[in-house]
């Protein structure tokens, strides 16, 4: 099967480099250019399993518990299955990640990765085939301390966020303006 390559990298960004924004930024640049794509709960789903886990690896239990109750909500199994995983398996993973956020103690849930259950043989094997060639480690650990990685919305330029919000604004002022 053919898989969108904004999906690779999405698996490459959240197996390899356990680069959860960028997951979600790559995946939400597809799916909002593909608004009639059938997967597109799925898309959601999977942009909210890497949000979750952000939130996660920064301690903000309550965002990733968030995150991932919806993602369970979005992620359908026969699109989870299309996209080459293992539809039960994810789940299962989900749910345990999941139960252990809900737990009262300080001390539970401490961060750790959760690897998506790649099904499809051939899809895991060119995934592992690019990270070889980009040096790197398929299925290793996030690098709690690379600041970059565990804090990176917080160092990104926003400037043209801001700009094409505040575009957004005056548009919506001006057909209100207009009406």
């Amino acid at each position: 099967m053919q898989y969108p390559q904004a999906y690779k990298d999405y698996l490459l960004f959240f197996q390899a480099e356990r680069d959860y924004f960028e997951c979600h930024e790559v995946m939400e640049e597809y799916w909002k250019a593909h608004p009639g794509d059938a997967r597109s709960r799925t898309y959601v789903g999977l942009i909210q399993i890497a949000v979750a886990l952000y939130h996660h690896r920064r301690d903000n239990k309550a965002g990733a518990r968030k995150m991932l109750g919806s993602a369970l909500v979005n992620l359908q199994p026969q699109h989870v299955e299309e996209l080459g995983l293992d539809a039960p398996a994810l789940r299962e993973r989900l749910e345990a990640h999941l139960a252990a956020l809900q737990e009262d103690s300080s001390e539970a849930a401490p961060f750790v990765d959760l690897d998506l259950p790649i099904r499809d043989a051939a899809l895991l094997a060119e995934c592992q085939a690019l990270c070889a060639k980009r040096g790197l480690a398929w299925g290793c650990a996030s690098a709690l301390a690379d600041e970059e990685l565990v804090h990176k919305h917080t160092r990104r330029d926003r400037s043209g966020v801001i700009r094409e919000r505040e575009l957004q604004k005056q548009r919506r002022r001006d057909q209100g303006a207009a009406r």
